[in-house]
């Protein structure tokens, strides 16, 4: 397939750079100033030491990309809450063309979801969108081959930075802002941590989740979710958990009672205490119990291996 890539950050750069690997060419790539367009497919290695190089991908303006050749355009541009815009534009924009859209950007799908497959219905083209919860993990293509009418909730931690920041806290006895500066100087955490610790992308995840588990016969939104982040978790918090061996994981739960998000306490050897930047999804299924599907739930490369295999269910 022929794709128009939109975000040359961590997940955009990875998606145009694997491309080829999986059988698919790049005929635009673009960032917030710039983009890249050929459509016989841009030289990516160019673009991408261009952007390292001068801050941009290419000569053509950002909104070329849109208009270029492509079979599917890929959604990599920075989440945003509300109108979930720009994004949503590029979205729409795609699918009355009739050409497909895979996203990364969870804005759309999570603040947007009744006006996107209102879109999608409307259009000749689909859009999918595997890669907006859990990273690598397939968690959403599961649902989709078990079927949501199966499945009756989902939880799980669903943030690389805050579980990074509880288990550290955990297991070296460390303080909160320490281990939140480790996090940063690893670059597990951004400059600005404010999404992931106040439980904000936890929480998007959750919407999506509570969206395609609903079927249409609710939307969720982010305004909809009780959420609470780790950033006043008392630092004797862990410590106590400890004693009654037991440990704080950020715990994301969508299900019939709605979207929660907050520490909650797990068992310390339990399965929802994955350690690190591990991501774990819990689905209670009707028949098969419950499925415990864990991974890399975030990072370029990973991330973009979820995006390309929607992009290869688009070409069945």
């Amino acid at each position: 397939m022929k794709l128009a890539v939109l975000g040359a950050g961590a997940v955009g750069r990875s998606v145009a750079d694997l491309a080829g690997e999986y059988g698919h060419e790049v005929t635009a790539l673009a960032d917030s100033t710039s983009a890249a367009v050929d459509s016989d497919g841009i030289d990516v290695a160019s673009a991408l030491a261009e952007k390292d190089e001068e801050g941009r991908v290419g000569d053509a303006a950002p909104e070329d990309a849109l208009d270029a050749e492509y079979d599917a355009l890929v959604e990599a541009t920075p989440t945003t809450l509300g109108d979930a815009q720009p994004g949503f534009g590029h979205v729409r924009t795609a699918l009355e063309r009739d050409r497909h859209v895979v996203l990364a950007n969870k804005g759309p799908v999570a603040e947007r979801y009744a006006d996107l497959r209102e879109l999608e219905r409307e259009s000749e083209a689909s859009v999918r969108f595997e890669a907006t919860v859990g990273g690598a993990i397939p968690v959403l293509s599961t649902i989709e081959d078990y079927g949501p009418e199966t499945i009756s909730a989902a939880r799980g931690v669903l943030n690389g930075t805050a579980n990074f920041v509880l288990s550290r806290m955990a297991a070296e006895g460390l303080g909160y802002e320490h281990v939140l500066a480790e996090a940063q100087d690893l670059g597990v955490a951004e400059a600005d941590p404010s999404f992931d610790v106040n439980g904000t992308d936890a929480a998007l995840k959750c919407v999506i989740l509570a969206n395609v588990l609903s079927e249409g016969d609710r939307e969720y939104s982010l305004d909809d979710a009780e959420v609470e982040g780790i950033e006043q978790l008392p630092g004797n918090a862990l410590d106590l958990a400890g004693e009654d061996g037991r440990t704080i994981r950020l715990i994301g739960e969508a299900g019939p009672e709605g979207v929660r998000v907050g520490p909650r306490l797990v068992p310390e050897n339990g399965t929802l205490a994955v350690s690190g930047t591990r991501n774990i999804v819990q689905l209670e299924t009707d028949h098969a119990g419950r499925l415990n599907l864990s991974g890399r739930g975030a990072g370029g490369p990973e991330t973009a291996t979820a995006v390309l295999a929607d992009v290869n269910r688009l070409g069945l």
